[in-house]
């Protein structure tokens, strides 16, 4: 939580107080994956000033990389609902992290989406499971590519073993949210698949023939049980939770105006 904080300071020096919805951990850590050393990422919930809204100025989405290297996604709470709204794994997570900063001026608003969040997070399956397949490509497919931050480790190891953690990671949580678990058991790992992940995030347990078979064998999983899944559910969003981030959304942005022009 220190270094959750440290995260939710250095944020106020680019924003002001009732700009800030909250921060929360994302990733290993949430997934029970992490290990000594792992860095500490978040993503920062933003709201644009009334200023901003009267302008029309583009809303805020970047990542802000800390001196340490650990990252913060800055998001607008508009745009960060069309991700809930997408189904998009990497932002649903944050509604079941346990680590956390709320702004107490939000919190009753952001306590009702921590209530409905099992519904929030299948409000659209097709689309939940259609997101999972393409996350999954994606991993495949940045294994080997020499990204600039990971030449080194693809020189070395002739691949990136975290993208084929990723993949596996999300083939386990696929199989479990189709099977209907909840999505809170959902994001930690089966004890069966864990010491595979945890040994392709250590890069230097397999070779890259092992790696390519075992990422080639997952993916195919995943894009048999996504095709399939998504062939026999319809593409179909519920209103009601729709509704819910909207009003959410709304009541926030008007908290943050109310304060503003009251000063």
């Amino acid at each position: 939580m220190k270094r959750v904080r440290d995260h939710y300071d250095e944020a106020l020096k680019y924003f002001k107080p009732e700009e800030i919805v909250g921060v929360f951990l994302q990733g290993s850590q949430n997934y029970g994956l992490d290990y000594e050393g792992s860095d500490v990422d978040t993503k920062l919930i933003v709201v644009p000033s009334f200023r901003d809204i009267c302008l029309n100025k583009k809303p805020v989405s970047t990542t802000h990389v800390r001196a340490n290297d650990e990252h913060t996604d800055w998001k607008d709470i508009r745009l960060y609902m069309e991700t809930f709204r997408k189904q998009n794994l990497n932002f649903l997570e944050i509604l079941f992290t346990d680590f956390y900063i709320i702004n107490p001026m939000y919190k009753e608003e952001w306590d009702r989406l921590v209530e409905a969040r099992e519904f929030i997070a299948r409000m659209n399956v097709h689309r939940a499971v259609k997101s999972m397949k393409g996350i999954a490509m994606e991993k495949y497919h940045a294994m080997e590519h020499r990204y600039p931050a990971k030449v080194d480790i693809i020189d070395k190891y002739g691949y990136d073993g975290k993208q084929v953690s990723h993949l596996i990671r999300v083939y386990d949580y696929l199989h479990r949210y189709i099977a209907g678990e909840s999505y809170k058991k959902c994001l930690i790992p089966t004890h069966t698949l864990r010491k595979l992940i945890m040994d392709y995030k250590m890069l230097d347990v397999y070779d890259l023939p092992t790696a390519r078979g075992a990422a080639t064998y997952y993916l195919s999983l995943v894009e048999q049980m996504a095709d399939k899944f998504c062939e026999e559910h319809k593409d179909y969003e519920e209103v009601w939770v729709r509704e819910l981030l909207e009003d959410v959304s709304y009541n926030i942005m008007r908290i943050s105006v109310e304060k503003e022009l009251l000063k």
